[in-house]
């Protein structure tokens, strides 16, 4: 029998997750079946939105069961196979999630396109990552030729192919924050943000305030908070935001306070609205055309944190809701 390493959950965390929540299991896999294939994983994702999965409560998608493995997005290679559309060799994206081999009918696994790129890339800036900095600013923002555009949580997996993406899409101006100054440095050096700031080093409302004068069009939104209470005070009229996250309160047990200037959107015609990358499925053929070539040019690039081990999923998931990657969070089993 061949045996795969996989992490489960075992309890649902109260606030900060801790690794006594989860478990490390070998599971056993049972000989393919037809139309079946057995995956070596060799990238995983881990990512924020998988916080809220581990709570019951209600939402857009549901939680992870108690004693099962953690799904999500992961990127392998097919090493087994009784299905002709995927023969031994193919890469694939599937949303088996945390283990070292995955199996199941070839349907739910996509095949992907041999490229020069390292597969990791379609959990990322070609994956639902990208889709959803996409997404979010043409769709959600609708987002106009010199626009200037604030990005909180701007040197994440989504923040930092974001700006790119706005300055590909015509902004005229793009600002970005981050929780050190290395980061800071690498918005402005590598990523092309024109002003970038350390949301720790002073309250963000007075260091976006200072670097914005003329206010904001477009504010794409990671944190919550007192980022999108900062983006509100300098969204100018007909200013909009996409919330795409809210990591600053995935862990709070009481209820955190709104915003203390919802009133501006009365007052400047505002429009705020959330959204989820699953509702934007058919813009993947417009992104999918459009991302590949930036990539090809280098006029987006990435950048990616990538931890070893299945075992260490868990630290990587934890690492990644403190802020520790630059890109995206991947574990390579």
């Amino acid at each position: 029998m061949t045996t795969s390493t996989q992490i489960q959950l075992g309890a649902r965390p109260v606030g900060t997750p801790t690794s006594e929540d989860f478990a490390t299991v070998e599971v056993e896999l049972p000989a393919l079946g037809d139309d079946e294939v057995r995956v070596r994983n060799e990238y995983v994702s881990v990512d924020p939105y998988m916080r809220g999965r581990m709570s019951e409560s209600k939402s857009y998608i549901p939680p992870f069961g108690l004693g099962e493995t953690m799904t999500g997005g992961a990127v392998g290679r097919v090493v087994e196979s009784t299905a002709d559309s995927l023969p031994v060799g193919s890469a694939v994206l599937h949303s088996h999630g945390w283990r070292d081999l995955a199996q199941g009918p070839a349907g739910h696994f996509s095949a992907l396109p041999e490229t020069d790129l390292p597969l990791s890339v379609f959990l990322g800036a070609a994956g639902m990552t990208g889709l959803t900095a996409y997404a979010g600013l043409k769709r959600v923002a609708a987002l106009q030729e010199g626009d200037v555009v604030f990005i909180s949580g701007a040197a994440g997996a989504v923040g930092s192919i974001a700006g790119q993406v706005a300055r590909r899409l015509g902004a005229s101006r793009v600002i970005g924050s981050a929780g050190s100054d290395r980061k800071v440095a690498l918005l402005k050096e590598k990523y092309g943000y024109d002003e970038a700031f350390n949301y720790k080093d002073a309250p963000v409302r007075k260091q976006l305030r200072d670097i914005t004068p003329d206010g904001i069009d477009v504010y794409f939104d990671n944190v919550g908070g007192d980022h999108l209470e900062a983006a509100l005070d300098r969204l100018k009229r007909g200013g909009r935001a996409a919330l795409c996250g809210a990591i600053s309160q995935y862990n709070a047990t009481e209820p955190t306070p709104g915003p203390d200037n919802l009133a501006n959107l009365v007052k400047n015609s505002l429009k705020l609205e959330g959204f989820i990358v699953g509702q934007h499925q058919d813009l993947q053929g417009e992104f999918a055309e459009k991302m590949t070539g930036w990539l090809a040019d280098g006029s987006v690039v990435f950048d990616e944190t990538v931890v070893d081990g299945i075992r260490n999923s868990v630290q990587a998931f934890l690492d990644m809701m403190n802020g520790a990657n630059t890109g995206k969070m991947l574990v390579r089993p």
